[in-house]
């Protein structure tokens, strides 16, 4: 089948499971990334070896009109931030990949929700495109359990493993598939992270705090540690009564701090000093 990505490496796999399947391309849509935290590096070096034309711009109705003048069959969306309009009247499929078990968790990012929430199994979707985000007819699902020391790279890469196990289905049936596809029904939006959400609160519980910092893992969570501002990405923690204002830094070997909390202690292995300038992750 010949097919259009739109994408960035953060569900790439995708793009090179149909690939394998013998999928035949006809170009890349991708967007800018902050080479931080977001990426298309590889997806994009991989289009250029195969000389696909790329688009680092919104996908418009010309756009779309274009695709079916290269005989374009189907549009397969993972890790694309626009939405998409009218595909109907160009292309026979357009199917986006979502990292949660939709009807939950519509919305840009829900992963760092999903633990914060402490919820017990998460899923990846592929939906028919629709002119809202996230709320097309089902096409595949795949869900999978959470563990309560889940953190955010763990659930990434589950996610990733899950894309990659639809994409596989995608790639031998699509036509039946989007014939089959089911309606979502009422669901729930989750929108961007804020940064309060974001920063840990040293008067919260042991099992809290841990529960932030997990949530972001490598994408970082700011914290105060007595006046410094730090991005923390690792940590430990122990329960033990005490008179320390949490926040407190209790104690430092090396790198690693040791801060009051309400009901014990972190232990901070990985951190950053915080840098002022454009705000950092998701």
């Amino acid at each position: 089948m010949r097919f259009a990505f739109a994408g960035i490496d953060f569900l790439g796999d995708v793009f090179e499971t149909l690939l394998a399947r013998g999928w035949e391309p006809v170009k890349l849509f991708s967007r800018p990334c902050d080479g931080i935290y977001d990426f298309n590096d590889v997806t994009v070096a991989r289009a250029r070896a195969l000389r696909l034309p790329i688009q680092m711009s919104r996908i418009l109705p010309a756009d779309l009109a274009g695709l079916r003048t290269l005989g374009c069959e189907a549009l397969v969306v993972a890790g694309y931030p626009w939405l998409i309009n009218g595909w109907e009247r160009h292309l026979p499929y357009a199917v986006n990949f979502h990292p949660s078990p939709l009807p939950i968790g519509r919305g840009p990012y829900p992963l760092f929700q999903a633990i914060l929430d402490d919820l017990p199994e998460w899923g990846v979707t592929a939906h028919v495109l629709e002119p809202a985000f996230d709320t097309g007819a089902i096409v595949a699902r795949r869900r999978f359990p959470l563990s309560p020391t889940e953190t955010h790279d763990s659930l990434l890469a589950k996610c990733q493993i899950a894309a990659k196990e639809i994409s596989l289905e995608l790639a031998d049936d699509l036509p039946r598939l989007c014939a089959e596809a089911r309606p979502q029904g009422p669901g729930s939006y989750w929108p961007r992270i804020t940064q309060a959400q974001r920063t840990v609160d040293w008067t919260g519980g042991i099992q809290d705090v841990l529960r932030t910092i997990r949530a972001f893992g490598s994408i970082e969570t700011f914290a105060q540690i007595d006046a410094r501002y730090v991005y923390v990405w690792e940590a430990a923690g122990w329960e033990e009564p005490h008179r320390y204002r949490p926040g407190t830094l209790v104690h430092k070997h090396r790198r690693h701090m040791v801060v009051a909390a309400r009901d014990g202690f972190i232990q901070v292995t990985g951190w950053s000093p915080y840098a002022p300038g454009p705000a950092r992750g998701k």
